[in-house]
């Protein structure tokens, strides 16, 4: 059998590889293009009148404990709290104060939410989009 300190050693940089959590990627509206982004990521943007917002903070901080999941289907999270600043991202989906809007590869709507969402939830409702339902079964083409 072997001495505890060498299995210890063997399995450190595994248990020291589970404890760096990713953190959550955050593109401000002026610094992505809207265009850039067709069928190449699934934008989920997160709308405010200002950072301050409560609903936003508590936006991000949902959004903040699960990186991984959005991560694994091509999500961005596109930030906009300067109504001032007219980005193409305002323009286009036109919000009212704290607005959640969660759009496909084609850069469609499927869903807009006026208070927080979990990842739980937001990766669930992408998972029944028609996109993320195909791109599911070329990965894995038995299920």
């Amino acid at each position: 059998m072997k001495p505890l300190h060498v299995l210890l050693a063997a399995l450190w940089p595994l248990m020291a590889g589970a404890q760096e959590a990713p953190e959550l990627v955050v593109f401000p509206a002026d610094e992505i293009a809207l265009d850039a982004q067709m069928f190449v990521t699934r934008p989920l943007l997160v709308f405010a009148d200002s950072p301050n917002d409560p609903n936003f903070q508590r936006q991000m901080d949902l959004l903040a404990r699960d990186p991984v999941s959005l991560a694994n289907r091509d999500v961005v999270v596109v930030v906009d709290t300067d109504p001032a600043a007219r980005s193409d991202w305002r323009q286009k989906f036109r919000p009212r104060g704290f607005s959640l809007v969660l759009l496909d590869k084609d850069l469609q709507p499927e869903i807009r939410k006026p208070l927080p969402w979990d990842v739980r939830e937001i990766t669930a409702a992408i998972d029944k989009f028609p996109l993320r339902r195909q791109e599911v079964l070329e990965q894995f083409p038995g299920r």
